[in-house]
């Protein structure tokens, strides 16, 4: 079992930039394609960026050129920087690692975008 704590989200003004982590409490975690995931009000869930065990990206093209992802895997952690944040990047966002049998879920992190 693997729990999954994300960290860092927050009220931010529009163009601003903010870091999320997400801390795993397990080292297997290391091996697996991790990502962050967002859902704004009455949206479904989206994928905003992935990177796998090798550190190969990818991103959603709503946020490219504006948020990094990276990973830790000392720390058994994944971060998200978001820059240049705009209003419509506001959303509850969710740290997610790739299992072969299951996907496994942060509780996400607000991140609110407004002046």
């Amino acid at each position: 079992q693997v729990q999954l704590v994300e960290s860092g989200g927050g009220l931010v003004q529009p163009g601003g930039s903010l870091r999320l982590s997400c801390a795993a409490s397990n080292s297997i975690v290391s091996n697996y394609r991790m990502g962050w995931y967002r859902q704004a009000p009455g949206k479904q869930r989206e994928l905003v960026a992935t990177i796998d065990s090798r550190s190969n990206t990818n991103f959603a093209d709503s946020v490219k050129g504006r948020f990094a992802i990276s990973r830790n895997n000392a720390k058994n952690t994944v971060y998200l920087q978001m820059n240049n944040l705009k209003p419509e990047d506001t959303a509850i966002y969710y740290c997610n690692v790739k299992f072969p049998w299951s996907d496994w879920w942060g509780q996400g992190t607000q991140v609110t975008v407004s002046s």
